[in-house]
């Protein structure tokens, strides 16, 4: 056992240059390899992550320009509605009244075509009364004539 334990110190023994070279390039690399890397990947990190950032606001961003558009564009059509509704309204109104006041002028006209047909037919009546008047005298003596001889 001794001489496994000797043979055991002297492996140790021999390792340890080795073992130190090892710890040696294990920090000399981190101080000259990974440091550098970190800071270069956190840099890197960083300035993908602002841009990546910077675009997540940028789309935001647009969002809520589309979003204000498509409200102002929904507000514009609501007016260009409530605009044509007032001037239909405005159109029925004048029409309306413009079929009001054609029916007040032809209401007149026939109010006045009527008294004029009643003047009319009273004139011919009273031409009938006379005529038939005339007529019936006439026929009274053509018959009294017509007797006498």
């Amino acid at each position: 056992m001794e001489s496994v334990l000797a043979q055991l110190g002297a492996l140790l023994l021999r390792a340890l240059p080795t073992f130190f070279i090892l710890l040696l390039l294990h920090f000399y690399l981190k101080a000259m390899f990974f440091k550098p890397l970190e800071k270069a990947l956190a840099e890197r990190k960083a300035a993908t992550g602002g841009t990546r950032d910077a675009a997540d606001a940028a789309l935001r961003a647009a969002e809520l320009k589309a979003k204000e558009y498509e409200d102002k564009l929904r507000d514009a059509r609501s007016q260009i509605f409530h605009e044509q509704e007032r001037m239909r309204n405005q159109w029925r109104d004048d029409q309306s009244q413009a079929l009001t006041t054609i029916r007040g002028k032809v209401d007149a006209q026939i109010r006045e075509a009527r008294e004029r047909i009643a003047a009319a037919q009273e004139t011919a009546k009273a031409s009938l009364r006379t005529e038939s008047d005339a007529l019936a005298e006439q026929i009274a003596q053509n018959l009294l004539a017509g007797r006498l001889n």
